[in-house]
């Protein structure tokens, strides 16, 4: 018997080892089939239930893969050893909300970051406001990934005002994609960091994954998906107020933005300040403020918003 599987999302480097040192391990265990490596698949000739056989382990080294976003020689070891340890060699707490593609745990780094997970799961329309590197759109995007792989929607859609912060878009090169994704490079930065890089370009190109301006959000409806508006502080209040329309059933949206980052010609045309103001108190949108004190990038970060503050 001849079977053709494929590896799917987990990369075939970690998989072979160096030098196909792991591979070889493998092909140990199964004496009574032959497993040629080719690219992204592997070619498996022999007898049935080996194969079968086989097909099993892979199969919980790829779940294993898809879950944490590594394989390091422990935790492979202990897959082929047929044990339940290799999750606890990675885990890194019972707030962690996913695993990075390094294989680190993604958790919640402030208090508000905690009540802001929180309140994902009961809200379906949450604000989350406040200063730069407080990590609002990064755990945004972890939280939409961990909802996607757990089956709780169906698709993540991120959006952006394209809004110019000196820079004209009219003067950038390339075609629209490429003058719009500078505007979005901090999404891809975030996806980055939660899916494998092949993995993501096969979402985005199936559309499980969409990443794009505000204005194309214009007319749809947004069902099955978690969706998050980044940069909100730039939408007008057109904008803002046709964006929140689109939610349709089972979605969850989430807005980020800062309000004293507004690049609008007229900052009074904010969206984000005007849906501050009146949406209050409606049942079932959630509000998180982060402050200064919040701040998870490098410690100068803190430093400078405070001076310009002063």
């Amino acid at each position: 018997m001849e079977r053709k599987i494929e590896l799917d999302n987990l990369n075939p480097v970690d998989f072979y080892g160096v030098n196909e040192q792991r591979l070889e391990v493998v092909r140990a265990m199964f004496p009574k089939i032959k497993i040629v490596a080719r690219g992204s698949a592997l070619k498996v000739m022999g007898e049935t239930a080996e194969i079968e056989r086989f097909e099993a382990l892979l199969c919980k080294i790829k779940k294993h893969y898809s879950t944490y976003n590594s394989l390091t020689e422990n935790q492979f070891e202990s897959l082929l050893c047929n044990d339940d340890t290799a999750a606890s060699l990675t885990a890194g707490g019972g707030d962690t909300i996913l695993f990075s593609t390094s294989g680190h745990p993604i958790k919640p780094r402030s208090e508000t970051q905690v009540r802001m997970v929180e309140e994902f799961q009961h809200s379906d329309l949450m604000f989350a406001t406040g200063p730069a590197g407080t990590g609002k759109t990064f755990l945004a995007v972890a939280l939409a990934v961990k909802a996607l792989k757990q089956g709780m929607a169906r698709r993540i859609i991120l959006c952006r005002p394209a809004v110019e912060a000196g820079e004209k878009i009219g003067f950038l090169p390339g075609d629209m994609k490429e003058k719009l994704d500078p505007y979005m490079q901090a999404l891809y930065d975030a996806l980055n960091e939660m899916i494998p890089q092949r993995r993501l370009e096969d979402m985005i190109e199936d559309r499980i994954v969409q990443i794009a301006p505000l204005a194309f959000m214009r007319g749809r409806t947004l069902s099955d998906a978690i969706v998050i508006l980044d940069e909100a502080q730039n939408a007008t209040v057109a904008q803002l107020k046709m964006f929140l329309t689109r939610m349709g059933e089972h979605s969850k949206f989430i807005v980020t933005g800062d309000e004293t980052q507004i690049d609008l010609p007229n900052k009074k045309d904010s969206g984000l300040v005007h849906a501050l103001h009146i949406l209050k108190g409606i049942k079932g949108i959630s509000f998180v403020s982060f402050q200064k004190g919040d701040v998870v990038r490098h410690k100068l970060v803190k430093r400078i918003i405070e001076a310009y503050e002063g």
